[in-house]
């Protein structure tokens, strides 16, 4: 089956609301053959108390797109999918715009998967460089 990449990101957003991604404003902007790609505004409600982007938003935007990209790479109707590790170096401060986190497989495993995801900010400058470990184990029938 061939869905548009409108519909994938349209699915995302979708299920998105009323959870962690909403409340943050996470939203999925890109999609490709081997990519997804997710944004975040940086305001206030994201900032830890020196007036900087928390570093654990950061970890919660980088693992939102990291499992998107999971379940939309991975078999979902055999599989379910988790997180099962995540890792982020964070190399700059940001203050205000958007950043943006793009996802990309460095392994996709029939039972485990590793992404590598790239935070940058509205410049394109590298703010953390984040690893997410997947599961996919089988659904019960």
């Amino acid at each position: 089956m061939n869905i548009s990449k409108e519909a994938v990101l349209a699915e995302c957003n979708l299920v998105s609301k009323g959870t962690l991604m909403e409340t943050l404003n996470i939203e999925v902007i890109d999609y490709g053959s081997d990519f997804l790609t997710a944004k975040m505004p940086v305001t206030s409600k994201v900032y830890q108390p020196d007036g900087v982007l928390h570093g654990g938003a950061t970890a919660a935007l980088a693992e939102s797109v990291g499992s998107f990209a999971a379940h939309i790479f991975v078999d979902t109707e055999e599989f379910f999918v988790r997180g099962i590790e995540i890792t982020a170096n964070h190399l700059k401060s940001v203050k205000e715009g958007f950043i943006y986190a793009k996802a990309t497989f460095l392994h996709k495993g029939r039972t485990t998967q590793l992404l590598d995801i790239k935070v940058t900010d509205d410049n394109g400058n590298l703010i953390s460089v984040c690893k997410l470990s997947t599961i996919s184990l089988p659904k019960k029938k």
